[in-house]
């Protein structure tokens, strides 16, 4: 079991997805994505493997919940700098977003 301090270890925020690219260099299907997470944090690259069921234009702009305080993770030669939330198994994943609107930098608490 995981205690709730080893769970209060774990900074989890809201992010705004402000960039995104394939990441050809990579084995699987995976973008490079630019999340700001505001004036605190400031812009991460995250590299995700959803690009197989998440078109660009899906996700362009919108509010996802990363953890972000990783450390960070060379991935086929790019820096990932934070991990994006997910659900499911390899052919159905859902991206965790906030039910209602939120401001780019809350905690997930």
């Amino acid at each position: 079991m995981v205690s709730i301090n080893d769970f209060a270890a774990i900074d989890i925020r809201i992010g705004k997805i402000v960039g995104i690219e394939e990441h050809s260099a990579a084995r699987k299907p995976m973008y490079k994505l630019v999340v700001d997470f505001g004036a605190e944090i400031g812009k991460r690259t995250i590299i995700a493997g959803i690009r197989a069921l998440y078109s660009q234009e899906e996700l362009l702009g919108r509010k996802v919940a990363c953890v972000v305080n990783l450390e960070p993770k060379m991935i086929a030669g790019i820096e990932s700098q934070g991990m994006l939330l997910a659900a499911g198994d390899e052919s159905s994943i859902s991206i965790l977003v906030p039910y209602r609107d939120v401001e780019i930098g809350s905690r997930i608490r």
